[in-house]
């Protein structure tokens, strides 16, 4: 067996060296250099340079990957990056290696690892990155003592890491990033007390840090990015010497101001729960990278960075900062990636941003910026937002010549003009939409594809990481040389203070109403939002969300009450009716009812996002609906253009799901055609349908009518404020009927004080419907509008004036000229008999939803 096994190997070497051309004798067995033969000849390659690197006919240890030591004995370095190498490495070959210390078999195929890999106690530097190995980190890890880098990051080693790490007191390096770990940090690495750079991020780590992670005094660089880690800023505030700390998208909470100490450089906190207030934060001169995006920081942010002249990335979107002026930006000079979008910055911009020389990117969108676009330094700019504003006047023409060789750029929903003729008309219809003679714009979405999160001020942190890792392992191959003693920044902190309590009543008025939430502590109140449970919003979010129900924010004022829009915490879109009639239901019941209402969902009904019981006032909280409401688009503005009296028809942010569809067109789009507006009676019709006929018991809308119908981020009609009436009890239903001039059924018009009042039914509901049917084809308001008929007298309506034309088969002639032409006409002018039968006089002769919607499909036949 010994003879016949010697002769394999024999045979298996000869073939390897006759695939690589060469000729030289079979190594001795049980050597180092027969152990590497055989981990080249078992490991198979498809990279075309695999053959390249070596010389067979020399010894292994004159091959370029190889190292030994000076007795040309023993092999003590290993390093065979990207050649191609795949499938589990073999037993009895590299882990044979006994004095092996260095190894880097990065950016390969590997897939696995042999037993006796473990074995190699002599190592101290190992990089198994790149590559695809799939399995469990063993406790035998812990053998490897004298290791001082390891290197396992983007693989898919899965499970626990093992405590036994807590052998490697020498580690210095240790990077597992992009793995599928899945378990607590171990309690053993705060015995790895020689750490200098930690990489932890991409994986599935969960619960706390382990007590005294704060202990490991020397290390630089902390990354523990993308996991769901859960624990509080003070676990931090000890690691002293770190100049690089990115602890991104967990879930850790406390006052920020815990952090900044040290000679901290680069900083990434965002997609936390951090809060405090910014402004007793005493940011280091050292700082070069900031981001503390999508967190619960509030405070005044400029004055506090008055000090970072050396920073060149800031990030302080999404955060609960109080309304402030863009202003001191001037003294941050030296700054690449400015990102201030939901920030809460009012005012104009000002002309000092025009110093910003260095600027690549930047991002002032979702504020409350007025006035002009200053000019801005255009010779590094690449990337610029200025969307969802109240930005005003002509675009700079310096800009302007700019933007066909920017990366990105998004002027949508301001109140801007583009009136410039250079541009080609080609370049206008690719580039900009919305045009009309006052020259509104919005720019194409489909130019605005967002692109990875990791945008490019990120490379900075990363080059500056990848050039730490580059130093540290010069000082490991050069046996731990000389060493620079970093000199420590003592950052002087103020004392914390408790964040302001917000105390009430709080009472807020609008041009019709004055309304008052009976709140004593704002935080003390939960605002429930149904999908997001674990979110712990209350009503003090509410009030940041809308600046306090500024008037400003105010979007319509309807029966129920006003209706404002605001950005909650996290970048949630809502709008926030408060239902101020009062309720004759308890707080309990309320909450149940609303609850119930939170679950109807149809494509055709505006989603009901949660909601907040504030004393005796109920405030409903929706999704925003971007594209504004029926009656203002049909009657008041064309499709396009913006009214802050309408509680969607500003839109705010960009989607990033659909950015190849249109979000906003000219006047001259989509509801000029027939085959649209006969998209949104159908979707209308169906919404009525499923409230009649898809819910138990039934829901009953009660006030049908134009302004209750939305148009979505993709022009789908819903239809809002379904079941509200209820919460409210008779007294809101009495007001009801008597509301909504030019929508009322004539049941409760023929009514007279001494009769008992008419039972609201869904016949009710079909009458309002009909009148929106009317006016989809006839584009004429329900009251107070020109109906051309002698006959008629000033106290006419649209549904008696359609009526009598219809019953007289005279229905072409009073189809609006808009979509004249851009349909078959049989459609409408049975769309108008369809119409007729839903406002027939007695509800008995009025059609069910249900039979409605069919009706108007039947149209597509025609």
């Amino acid at each position: 067996m010994g003879f016949a096994l010697f002769a394999s190997i024999v045979v298996l070497t000869l073939f390897f060296r006759s695939n690589l051309g060469q000729q030289q004798e079979h190594p001795i067995p049980n050597t180092d250099e027969f152990f590497i033969s055989e981990f080249f000849n078992k490991m198979g390659s498809n990279s075309s340079s695999f053959s390249h690197i070596f010389n067979l006919s020399a010894h292994v240890c004159s091959w370029e990957v190889v190292f030994c030591d000076a007795d040309q004995e023993n092999v003590i370095g290993l390093i065979a990056t990207n050649l191609g190498l795949y499938g589990p490495i073999p037993d009895n070959t590299i882990g044979k290696l006994k004095k092996l210390q260095s190894l880097d078999l990065s950016s390969n195929n590997i897939t696995s690892l042999p037993s006796d890999f473990w074995s190699l106690s002599s190592l101290k530097s190992l990089n198994l990155s790149n590559n695809k190995i799939s399995m469990n980190l063993p406790t035998n890890i812990g053998n490897f003592v004298s290791l001082e880098k390891l290197d396992l990051s983007y693989n898919n080693f899965f499970g626990s890491l093992p405590d036994s790490i807590s052998s490697l007191t020498s580690l210095q390096i240790f990077n597992i990033n992009r793995n599928r770990f899945d378990s607590t940090v171990p309690l053993g690495i705060i015995r790895c007390h020689s750490l200098i750079f930690v990489d932890f991020s991409w994986n599935r780590f969960n619960g706390v840090l382990p007590v005294g992670f704060g202990s490991l005094s020397k290390l630089k660089s902390l990354n523990l990015a993308g996991n769901g880690l859960k624990g509080k800023a003070s676990d931090f505030k000890k690691l002293e010497s770190l100049t690089y700390l990115n602890i991104s998208k967990n879930f850790f909470h406390g006052s920020v101001i815990e952090i900044f100490k040290g000679a901290l450089e680069v900083v990434d906190l965002s997609s936390n729960h951090f809060d405090g207030h910014i402004s007793q934060v005493n940011f280091s001169s050292h700082i070069v990278y900031l981001d503390l995006s999508d967190n619960k920081i509030s405070g005044k942010f400029f004055t506090s960075l008055s000090r970072t002249r050396n920073l060149k990335h800031l990030n302080l979107a999404k955060n609960r900062f109080l309304e402030q002026r863009l202003i001191n930006i001037n003294s941050l000079h030296s700054l690449e990636y400015l990102n201030l979008s939901h920030t809460n910055l009012v005012g104009r911009i000002s002309n000092d941003i025009s110093l910003l020389t260095r600027l690549k990117t930047l991002d002032l969108s979702s504020n409350h910026l007025s006035g002009k676009i200053p000019l801005l330094s255009l010779k590094t700019l690449q990337n610029l937002d200025l969307s969802s504003n109240n930005l005003v006047g002509e675009i700079p023409i310096s800009l302007l010549k700019k933007l066909p060789w920017m990366e990105r750029f998004n002027f949508s929903y301001n109140n801007l003009t583009l009136c410039d003729s250079e541009f080609s008309p080609e370049t206008l219809k690719s580039a900009f939409i919305g045009s009309s003679h006052r020259c509104p714009i919005a720019a194409n979405p489909n130019l605005l594809k967002k692109k990875s999160h990791i945008h490019r001020g990120l490379e900075f942190a990363l080059a500056l990481t990848i050039s730490i890792i580059l130093f540290l392992v010069s000082l490991l191959l050069c046996i731990f040389g000389c060493r620079k003693e970093t000199e420590m920044w003592a950052v002087k902190q103020d004392s914390c203070t408790e964040e302001q309590v917000m105390s009430g009543p709080f009472t807020f008025q609008t041009d019709s109403t004055t309304w008052e939430a009976n709140v004593k502590v704002a935080t003390s109140v939960p605002v429930v939002i149904f999908e997001k449970p674990l979110l712990n919003f209350t009503f003090s979010d509410l009030l940041l969300a809308t600046s306090n129900f500024d008037r400003d924010t105010l979007l319509a004022e309807g029966r129920f009450g006003p209706a404002y829009r605001g950005f909650l915490p996290g970048g949630i879109h809502v709008a926030v009716k408060v239902l101020v009639h009062g309720s004759t239901m308890t707080d309990q019941e309320a909450a149940r009812e609303l609850e119930h209402l939170g679950r109807i969902k149809h494509p055709n009904l505006v989603p009901l996002t949660g909601y907040c019981l504030a004393g005796e006032q109920r405030i409903a909280i929706y999704d925003y609906m971007e594209n504004g409401n029926l009656h203002s688009l049909l009657h008041d503005l064309p499709l396009g253009v913006q009214t802050t009296e309408d509680w969607t028809s500003d839109t705010w942010e960009v989607d990033e799901c659909n950015n190849n569809r249109i979000q906003n067109v000219g006047s001259e789009g989509l509801l000029t055609t027939w085959r649209f507006r006969h998209k949104v009676a159908l979707g209308t019709a169906r919404a009525l349908a499923f409230l009649h006929h898809g819910c138990s018991p039934p829901i009953l809308h009660r006030d049908v009518k134009a302004s209750s119908v939305y148009l979505d981020y993709n022009l789908e009609p819903r239809l809002s404020d379904f079941g509200l009436s209820k919460i409210f009890g008779n007294d809101l239903e009495d007001e009801i009927t008597r509301g909504s001039p030019g929508y009322i059924p004539p049941e409760f018009l023929m009514q007279d004080e001494s009769s008992s009042p008419y039972v609201i039914t869904p016949k009710s509901d079909v009458f309002g419907f009909g009148v929106i049917l009317f006016e989809l084809i006839t584009g004429k308001k329900p009251v107070e509008d020109d109906y051309p008929d002698d006959n008629f007298s000033k106290d006419a309506n649209m549904v008696s004036w359609v009526r009598k034309l219809v019953k007289k088969n005279c229905g072409s002639q009073i189809i609006d000229p808009k979509i004249r032409g851009t349909g078959t006409e049989g459609q409408m002018v049975e769309a108008l008999k369809i119409g007729y039968l839903c406002t027939a006089d007695l509800p008995a002769k009025r059609p069910s939803m249900q039979q409605v919607v069919g009706l108007l499909k039947d149209l597509e036949q025609l």
